[in-house]
């Protein structure tokens, strides 16, 4: 059985890393945008912990896209 848990947060992960890389910011300027750190934004990316639902709301508005767009290819 997979864990599908573990493979929400790898997508999470995955999604926020390629939101930032086609901003072409780095970790500490993504962050500084969200208001976090450069170390949280690490552990985002690479599924360490997901990011609480506060800095979703922040990370979809900044990147200019839906809820529905951040959460396709998301089985929660």
């Amino acid at each position: 059985k997979k864990d599908s848990t573990m493979d929400c947060t790898k997508i999470i992960g995955e999604k926020i890393k390629a939101l930032r890389t086609e901003k072409n910011l780095t970790q500490a300027q993504f962050g500084k945008e969200l208001g976090v750190t450069q170390k949280a934004v690490d552990y985002w990316e690479r599924n360490v912990n997901d990011p609480k639902a506060s800095y979703i709301v922040r990370l979809v508005r900044f990147a200019g896209i839906s809820f529905d767009e951040f959460f396709e290819d998301i089985e929660l």
